[in-house]
C-alpha cells in the first residue's frame, strides 16, 4: 500500500477547517476495521486512512509544520500501513478499573505475541509485535501494541478469494477461541491485500 508523503497531508490551517468532516469520515471508516476479541482486547486494523488521521492529529497537537518534523512523523507512522502481504493492527487492552488493569497486565505478559488470525483451514498466523520498540517487560505488558500479521502466498490467495477469517488469542491469562471475523471487516482486510499501482 502506498506510504504517505508530506504532499498527502494538509497544512495545519487547512486541516483546522476540515478536521470535523475528516474526523467523522475516519471514525465511520474505523468502525469497519475494528475487532473486539473477548471482553478486553480490541484490534484496529490500520490502513492509509487511519494512519493519515493519526499523523494529522499529531501535527495539530504538537503544532508541527517544518518539513523535517513532518517527515519524522511519517517515518514513525508509515510502517503501520499494510503493504499488500500483511495486515497491521493496533492492539488495545481495555480495562477501566485501574487496580484490575494493573493486575491483568501483569498476568498478560507476552499476550501481544499470542494473537492470531486464521484464513480458512490454513495454519493460524501469529502476530509479530512491537517491531519499533519493546512494550513489555518481565513484570507487565503495555495496554497498547502494534501488530503485523505476515501472510504466506497461500493465505493471501485464500483471503482474497473470500475464505472465512477467524481470530483468537492463545495465552494462559487470556484465551480466546477462534472468533469469526464479520463480513464488513473481512472485506476491509481483503482490500488491504489488493495490489497497489
Amino acid at each position: 500500500m502506498d506510504k504517505l508523503t508530506p504532499q498527502d497531508l494538509w497544512p495545519l490551517e487547512t486541516y483546522a477547517r476540515m478536521r470535523g468532516d475528516f474526523r467523522a469520515r475516519v471514525m465511520a471508516h474505523k468502525r469497519d476495521r475494528e475487532l473486539q476479541l473477548g471482553e478486553h482486547l480490541r484490534l484496529l486494523f490500520e490502513d492509509r486512512t487511519t494512519v493519515q488521521y493519526q499523523v494529522q492529529e499529531m501535527l495539530r497537537i504538537e503544532k508541527l509544520f517544518e518539513e523535517a518534523e513532518i517527515r519524522d512523523e511519517l517515518e514513525a507512522y508509515n510502517p503501520l500501513i499494510p503493504d499488500g502481504s500483511n495486515w497491521k493492527a493496533t492492539l488495545m487492552i481495555e480495562i477501566a478499573d485501574v487496580p484490575e488493569r494493573r493486575r491483568r497486565l501483569q498476568a498478560m505478559v507476552g499476550v501481544e505475541h499470542r494473537v492470531w488470525i486464521q484464513v480458512g483451514t490454513l495454519e493460524p498466523v501469529f502476530a509479530i509485535a512491537d517491531e519499533d520498540m519493546e512494550r513489555s517487560n518481565d513484570e507487565k505488558t503495555s495496554s497498547v501494541h502494534f501488530l503485523r500479521f505476515e501472510l504466506t502466498p497461500a493465505m493471501r490467495s485464500a483471503a482474497t478469494r473470500g475464505r472465512a477469517l477467524h481470530a483468537g488469542v492463545d495465552h494462559p491469562a487470556c484465551s480466546i477461541a477462534g472468533q469469526l471475523i464479520e463480513r464488513g471487516l473481512q472485506r476491509a482486510l481483503q482490500g488491504d491485500l489488493a495490489p497497489r499501482h
